[in-house]
């Protein structure tokens, strides 16, 4: 893992909780993998922060992140993110400066379909786990789906 500046195992005055009261800093090239803001990056408790490039004419599974929210802001290229809405497949094109909003449990997929220009991607989301249920195929889930999810994801 790449030390970044900022970075010190700081513990509390009575010697029982770190303290994470510092300004990290993480510069461009020093992500680790995917991830620049993590718990194993600087100590982030709630908030996972990382940059993706999808290469082009790519796709990725039908899948959904379980519990965690995700937010994306689309740097460079024009993703399209695809989801079913219970009657119908919906794909919404995302441009350079775009916000895209996926919520928890939501089955979708991204796509990158320019031959050339790779699709590059912040992304911000509400879990440190790299949750990523694959599926067979884009649906709705319905509510029960969602909790026998969230149950076997906690054992």
């Amino acid at each position: 893992m790449t030390t970044h500046e900022g970075i010190r195992s700081a513990v509390s005055t009575d010697g029982d909780a770190p303290l994470n009261n510092r300004v990290h800093h993480v510069r461009s090239g020093e992500l680790d993998g995917y991830a620049a803001i993590s718990g194993s990056t600087v100590g982030s408790k709630k908030l996972w922060m990382g940059l993706v490039e999808n290469p082009p004419l790519s796709a990725t599974d039908n899948h959904h992140h379980g519990a965690s929210e995700a937010g994306i802001y689309v740097v460079s290229g024009h993703p399209v993110f695809v989801y079913h809405d219970g009657t119908q497949e919906v794909r919404i094109t995302a441009h350079p400066g775009d916000f895209v909003l996926v919520p928890p449990n939501v089955p979708h997929r991204e796509e990158n379909p320019d031959p050339e220009e790779p699709v590059v991607v912040v992304i911000a989301r509400t879990t440190q786990e790299p949750i990523k249920v694959s599926l067979p195929e884009l649906y709705q889930l319905k509510e029960a789906e969602t909790e026998t999810e969230a149950q076997a994801q906690a054992r």
